[in-house]
């Protein structure tokens, strides 16, 4: 299991300045191991050989976005559940949207705070290392049922490795709200992560239905969502979903909400 002094890195930055600003940043924190690549491909070559801890890329590439190397690394077995933090200026969802749902650990802005950069490192090392600390009560997930609702399977996956590194291991899965419904309908589930933009059926339909409609109206609903629209969220919480976190999330928080969440089932 990585040290944060251990991390390897692998950055796409076309700014010869950037990446220096970076890479002096990471080396604040005490991180050597640091590949430059000025363009999306010459990283990808990279990657072919080599297993970096963490891709660190900007948005705009001269050969393709930051979006479009991610969803590359996902396309690729090798790298589904690598880790990617995204550096980038932007901030309109209409771009930074398809990053979060590639499964993203963390977006930065430019310019970034070596705290900011720490935090975004710290939550790369708490997925990668799971959790080292058990707590009293947590043998008893294993024979706890979740249920993930996402349009993004690798959201997904991102999730069922939080899940099943504090026990879960009945872990049942859905593309959205409507595929979601039978399997509430049939199986008795202790926990629900969803998301809120999914086709067909979104997130906040379907927390609505588990309240009004499901016979486990009282099962914990952690809504883990890129969607920043304040009055929608608040229409979920009205619909009366336990919690809200953003995506990308921090994978401490997660484990301290769900842990939250079953001891007051208990």
């Amino acid at each position: 299991m990585p040290h944060p002094q251990h991390l390897t890195i692998a950055l796409a930055e076309p700014s010869s300045l950037q990446a220096q600003i970076i890479r002096h940043a990471l080396s604040e924190l005490g991180i050597r191991h640091i590949e430059v690549f000025h363009d999306g491909q010459a990283l990808l070559q990279h990657l072919q050989q080599h297993a970096p801890d963490v891709v660190i890329s900007a948005l705009y590439l001269p050969d393709m976005t930051g979006t479009e190397l991610v969803y590359a690394l996902r396309a690729q077995p090798a790298h589904l559940d690598r880790p990617f933090i995204l550096v980038s200026s932007e901030t309109k969802p209409h771009y930074l949207n398809p990053v979060r749902q590639a499964g993203a650990l963390a977006i930065l802005p430019k310019p970034f705070t070596t705290a900011q950069l720490d935090k975004a490192l710290g939550n790369v090392l708490e997925y990668l290392n799971g959790d080292p600390t058990l707590i009293d009560g947590d043998e008893d997930f294993a024979s706890m049922k979740a249920l993930i609702v996402d349009d993004s399977a690798t959201s997904r996956r991102l999730i069922r490795t939080v899940l099943e590194q504090i026990g879960f291991r009945q872990i049942a899965e859905a593309e959205d709200g409507s595929e979601a419904v039978p399997l509430i309908n049939a199986t008795h589930f202790d926990l629900v992560v969803t998301d809120y933009n999914m086709p067909h059926m979104d997130g906040k339909a379907l927390v609505e239905y588990i309240r009004t409609q499901s016979m486990q109206f009282t099962v914990p609903i952690l809504m883990v969502s890129s969607e920043t629209d304040q009055r929608r969220l608040a229409a979920v919480q009205d619909a009366g979903v336990s919690a809200v976190c953003d995506k990308p999330f921090d994978t401490a928080v997660i484990r301290q909400l769900v842990r939250q969440f079953v001891a007051e089932r208990v």
